[in-house]
């Protein structure tokens, strides 16, 4: 089914399985090469065409199935690759790509740029929601989840950084090609290279998910390990809340830009300077762009309507954190939350927010307010099992706010329906009920 949306991305007529990606990027000159290998399975009918998203580049070869180049057009931002007979239904296919240029960013009314920009030393890669094609050719949209290598060639005192685990670093006379390999099935959106003058650190400690970090030397030796000092404890809480680590590492990236928020990648999140104060002042951001990694990135949401099962929870992630921490208990930040959006037009559903609004504030904080309800109705006990089977249910695939609704009704003792209606379905702000502190013990 097509995301309406953004009727205009992706195709739903195949599924990607895999996609390897070799880059070569040269910061001062904000110039990409790539060769991209996309390989995916024809879905249900024919297909006469293979349809990828990709931005303005250079094309200088297409090929299917690894045989002859292929017949293809490439305007529009689409790229239509034409096999010379339609492929099968339930046929695997090949498409490869080698393409160059300079990146481009996705420009968008509502959230300013997207995608890949070039910065004065290295890039930033944030896509979320729709810039992924300005720097590979991909099938963008959320839903369609596939498994990643991404092989980044820069000049040698670069730091290249993209999702998954690194399993390669090849030095030569002037440049390093960095391989990242991410087995779980990731969406295009979630998909990033960060490329910079990075030391490398580690902030866990021996025995925990292992988090890497790429960050700017000034910051370290005393600011960045002291904000992120308590990162691991926080991997700790959340799995004890929503189930196992769904990664096999976790890493961190500060940029030396000021960002206006973090941006979210699967098993990975980027941070500017700004929000390394040395005083813990974005440690909310930072459990916010951990829980991420169960919420969207493990289960990702099957349309962008959804969007609250990700921000919804990555906020009341934040909640739980400082409640256990020894700040503010969610209770109390819950309704200063109600009564900050209480003053704001109350126009919106957040179970299907329309497209101008998908990264409103009020999404972020009715969701993490329909959460709180939910648990203040349910119980902790019975609200944290709920968590972690909608976890493991639906670990590394796609949901949606009537799957959750319905496992959510069945930890419960008494009807929903009218909670839901009320805090996803309904403009109008409903009170908010009482709720003890959380009774949660570090373990």
């Amino acid at each position: 089914m097509t995301d309406s949306y953004f009727p205009q991305h992706g195709d739903s007529r195949y599924r990607t399985t895999e996609y390897d990606l070799a880059l070569e990027f040269l910061p001062h000159t904000n110039r990409l090469s790539g060769r991209a290998v996309v390989s995916g399975v024809v879905g249900p009918a024919e297909l006469a065409e293979i349809v990828l998203d990709l931005g303005p580049f250079r094309l200088t070869k297409v090929t299917i199935d690894g045989r002859r180049p292929a017949r293809y057009t490439h305007r529009g931002d689409k790229l239509r690759v034409r096999p010379v007979r339609p492929l099968r239904p339930g046929a695997p296919f090949t498409v490869e790509v080698r393409y160059a240029g300079e990146p481009r960013t996705v420009r968008s009314r509502e959230w300013g740029e997207l995608g890949w920009e070039g910065l004065d030393e290295g890039a930033l890669v944030a896509s979320q929601p729709i810039g992924a094609r300005s720097w590979f050719p991909c099938n963008d949209r959320p839903d369609d989840k596939a498994r990643y290598r991404i092989a980044v060639t820069v000049p040698s005192p670069y730091t290249a950084v993209a999702n998954g685990t690194l399993t390669a670093r090849t030095i030569s006379a002037s440049t390093t090609t960095w391989v990242y390999e991410q087995p779980a099935p990731m969406s295009t959106y979630l998909a990033t290279v960060q490329i910079g003058p990075y030391e490398l650190v580690d902030v866990a400690h021996a025995g925990a998910v292992p988090q890497p970090a790429a960050v700017p030397r000034a910051l370290l030796g005393g600011r960045f390990e002291h904000d992120f000092a308590r990162q691991p404890q926080m991997m700790t809480l959340f799995q004890d809340l929503f189930g196992p680590y769904p990664f096999d590492d976790y890493g961190v990236v500060v940029v030396d830009e000021e960002l206006e928020v973090p941006v979210e990648a699967q098993g990975l999140s980027i941070f500017g300077t700004n929000h390394v104060d040395g005083r813990r002042g974005s440690e909310r951001l930072i459990a916010h762009e951990l829980a991420h990694q169960w919420f969207g990135n493990s289960l990702t949401i099957a349309h962008w309507r959804h969007i609250w099962l990700n921000e919804g929870f990555a906020k009341y992630a934040e909640w739980l954190w400082s409640e256990l921490a020894g700040g503010p208990s969610a209770a109390a930040l819950a309704e200063r939350s109600r009564a900050r959006i209480a003053l704001l037009p109350q126009d919106i559903r957040i179970a299907d927010p329309g497209v101008r609004r998908l990264f409103d504030d009020r999404v972020y904080e009715r969701g993490a307010l329909t959460l709180h309800a939910l648990r203040t109705e349910i119980g902790h006990a019975a609200f944290v099992a709920l968590l972690r089977e909608w976890t493991s249910v639906h670990r590394h695939g796609v949901v949606t706010t009537e799957e959750f609704i319905a496992l959510a009704g069945r930890h419960a003792r008494r009807p929903l329906d009218g909670l839901f209606a009320a805090w996803l379905y309904e403009p109008e702000l409903p009170p908010l009920p009482p709720l003890p502190p959380l009774v949660t013990q570090r373990r």
